[in-house]
């Protein structure tokens, strides 16, 4: 990954930090809904484009480190208070707050927040506004820990550890009702749903909000840091280009020919509106996936392959790796996604076929209607001023050995090749059709495969880092 550093990143004036970027189009479901409207300096004739990014939610941007000249006192503050231990994914939910993913939010959701969220899918905040929140961030404990607790208002939160990484302060406990958050969330209480059993399951039954204060940025060392830009990172790298529209596309798949039209095309249809310089924000998610989804790591160097073979554009694109765990709870979570692009300064979201969708846990079918996603984020609250850019279906086209986006005219011409189908042809080393992937990109997908790869004593490995 050392590679991807140099001759694809830029390094903002701004910061020491090194700015990965990259691309511009993708596949797409056929789909009737209109773009919401543009303001009058966002037509077509304008030619006085407005470069300010979009507000965050509620006005600004609200990160929630400790200041270093409090830092000493605040750790000198946690030697004193009962310890709440963080799971790995929890501690993915310290790192989205800290950061200002979820703004407004100061912290893991009071009841209140959270009763807001489960039945609303949205934050009225005191001024009257309303702001999309669709997914409980929440951090839960059980009876042991809650009895600790006993009468501090304030709780420090450690690591495995046990080092201290922030401080929860004004705390409230409420009863943590599982299968209510279950259902609400996902729209059924079926076993089998994999951030249910990760985290939900086995958690607490009690739950604990409050106002966080996170000591210090939270790192992986995995080599990927330096893609995990913050909100205001990435504000600070848009305005350096002189964007005047972002627009957001996240996966958690290896790229193919088709994300890469999609991209592409996105693109030109911005430029055709009167944006003068529109850049891609193309966002891997990186927090918890399940466990047959490709890893992040060999994510990112298959994203690498990509851009060597040129397939993508790194002068148009910035790649930023996002914190989020994974939901795979369909039309619910795709509006956390959408709304958290908002505060990286994303006016734009690309969204297609079932996002953030699985196959039903027991039935051999779709959780959720493919085409429910996109509708509900061109109506969700608190998502007006965000633009939603449905795309078109994309299939390879026979005739033209590429991908393309499909004509209905000349169905027996394409061929749809589903994530099941890349799996399987990878496992099984063999070659998509030419102009699928590039070759680059494809090969990493079939070493991660072959890491996979039964040993003599018929054990399966744990994927290892690419």
């Amino acid at each position: 990954m050392a590679a991807m550093a140099s001759p694809y990143l830029k390094a903002s004036t701004r910061h020491s930090h090194s700015y990965p970027k990259l691309p511009r189009t993708h596949f797409a479901p056929p789909v009737s809904l209109p773009l919401r409207p543009l303001p009058a300096s966002r037509t077509r004739s304008a030619t006085r484009i407005s470069a300010s990014l979009i507000d965050p939610d509620g006005g600004k941007l609200v990160e929630l480190f400790v200041k270093e000249s409090e830092k000493q006192s605040k750790l000198q503050q946690a030697l004193s208070l009962p310890k709440i231990r963080l799971s790995k994914i929890d501690l993915q939910w310290v790192h989205v707050l800290s950061e200002g993913w979820a703004s407004p939010l100061k912290g893991f959701m009071r009841e209140s927040e959270f009763l807001q969220t489960l039945h609303f899918n949205s934050l009225r905040l005191e001024d009257g506004s309303v702001v999309n929140m669709s997914v409980p961030i929440v951090l839960a404990i059980d009876d042991a820990q809650k009895n600790r607790v006993g009468s501090f208002t304030s709780v420090v939160l450690v690591d495995e550890k046990d080092d201290p990484i922030a401080i929860l302060s004004n705390i409230e406990i409420y009863k943590h009702n599982k299968e209510e958050r279950i259902a609400r969330t996902w729209g059924t209480t079926a076993p089998g749903l994999p951030y249910v059993e990760e985290a939900i399951t086995g958690s607490g039954n009690w739950l604990i909000g409050g106002d966080l204060e996170v000591i210090n940025p939270i790192r992986y060392n995995d080599d990927l840091d330096r893609f995990r830009l913050s909100p205001a990172q990435l504000r600070d790298e848009f305005e350096r280009r002189n964007a005047d529209a972002v627009f957001a596309f996240q996966l958690r798949n290896p790229v193919h020919n088709g994300h890469a039209l999609l991209m592409t095309d996105t693109r030109r249809r911005l430029l055709e509106m009167g944006y003068k310089n529109p850049v891609l924000l193309l966002h891997p998610l990186g927090g918890y996936t399940k466990a047959d989804d490709v890893p992040l790591s060999w994510r990112m160097r298959q994203h690498e392959k990509v851009l060597e073979d040129g397939v993508l554009d790194p002068e148009t694109t910035v790649v930023s790796i996002f914190p989020s765990p994974m939901h795979y709870a369909g039309p619910t979570e795709v509006q956390w996604h959408a709304k958290a692009r908002i505060n990286a300064g994303a006016n734009f979201y690309i969204v297609g076929r079932d996002p953030a969708g699985m196959s039903h846990p027991i039935e051999k079918r779709d959780l959720y209607d493919a085409d429910h996603g996109k509708k509900v984020l061109s109506m969700a609250p608190g998502l007006e001023r965000l633009n939603i850019l449905p795309f078109k279906v994309a299939a390879y086209d026979k005739t033209q050995s590429k991908m393309a986006f499909f004509d209905p005219s000349r169905a027996q011409d394409f061929l749809f090749i589903s994530g099941t189908k890349m799996r399987t042809l990878a496992k099984n080393r063999e070659n998509p059709p030419d102009g699928f992937m590039c070759p680059g990109g494809w090969k990493v997908l079939v070493e991660y495969y072959d890491s996979l790869a039964p040993a003599e004593n018929e054990r399966v490995p744990e994927p290892v880092p690419a």
